[in-house]
């Protein structure tokens, strides 16, 4: 199976991605392609600009709440911490899925990663 490191669709040239929403559906972190059998490895990092810890909400592959949500605590300036680490998605054979992002404050959190394309 071949491997492919790409950058997160919601990237623009691999640039920090910067979490605007506060509620769902959050901001576009990356879609999967619409193929059901091409697993992508999904590994993402968040950084927070501002004083204060801010709750981070990463919704996997659907709004479904809580059943697709990963909530974690970003800690004020102290570098990437990981949110998502070589969990994997895929298409459902006919419809992408997306990986989507909110904060409980917004323009304050930056996202980065890559995906590894198995195919």
């Amino acid at each position: 199976m071949p491997i492919a490191k790409t950058l997160l669709s919601g990237s623009t040239g691999g640039m920090p991605i910067k979490v605007v929403a506060t509620a769902t559906t959050g901001t576009t972190i990356h879609a999967t392609g619409t193929s059901s059998s091409i697993i992508d490895e999904v590994w993402l990092y968040a950084t927070n600009t501002t004083t204060v810890t801010v709750p981070l909400t990463i919704e996997f592959g659907s709004t479904t709440s809580p059943d697709q949500n990963i909530i974690i605590n970003i800690p004020s300036k102290s570098g990437l911490s990981i949110c998502v680490a070589g969990l994997t998605l895929t298409g459902t054979g006919s419809v992408a899925r997306t990986i989507t992002a909110f904060a409980a404050t917004a323009n304050v959190i930056n996202i980065v990663g890559y995906v590894n394309r198995i195919s």
